[in-house]
């Protein structure tokens, strides 16, 4: 049976390369640091490459992001892989933790997350899990 933890987190992305943000780039490199609240306290520093087009609502990107903290009580770090996409304004993600990145009490995990803002900007998160069972 799966695990569910949910809540909210804050997010701070900086450019990597200043060329990046000049007028006709389609790709862009950055650092997210996130800090979670609920179910899952921790934080997380990762990188992300985008890649935007000229077509309105069309872009995509990939990202590695290390958490560590605590999830509903257990106490360690995993990594996560996200991939989106944006076609036209219609939302398509895939946010996967990568398998064997557990640590601590939080080895063996596995699962896969979703992410949404609210229309006042507020992110939240839902993470759906599996641990071993203790022997």
């Amino acid at each position: 049976m799966p695990l569910h933890a949910t809540g909210s987190f804050d997010v701070k992305m900086s450019p990597l390369n200043p060329d990046d943000t000049a007028p006709g780039s389609t790709l862009a490199s950055m650092t997210v640091d996130k800090q979670y609240h609920g179910d899952l306290e921790a934080t997380s520093r990762g990188r992300i490459l985008t890649a935007v087009t000229e077509v309105k609502g069309s872009a995509a990107y990939v990202a590695i992001e290390r958490i560590s903290g605590k999830l509903n009580g257990l106490t360690g770090t995993f990594v996560i892989q996200h991939s989106g996409t944006l076609d036209r304004g219609a939302q398509h993600q895939s946010v996967t933790v990568v398998p064997d990145s557990g640590t601590g009490q939080l080895a063996g995990i596995t699962g896969k997350m979703t992410g949404t803002i609210a229309p006042d900007g507020k992110h939240f998160y839902e993470l759906e899990y599996a641990l071993p069972q203790a022997k």
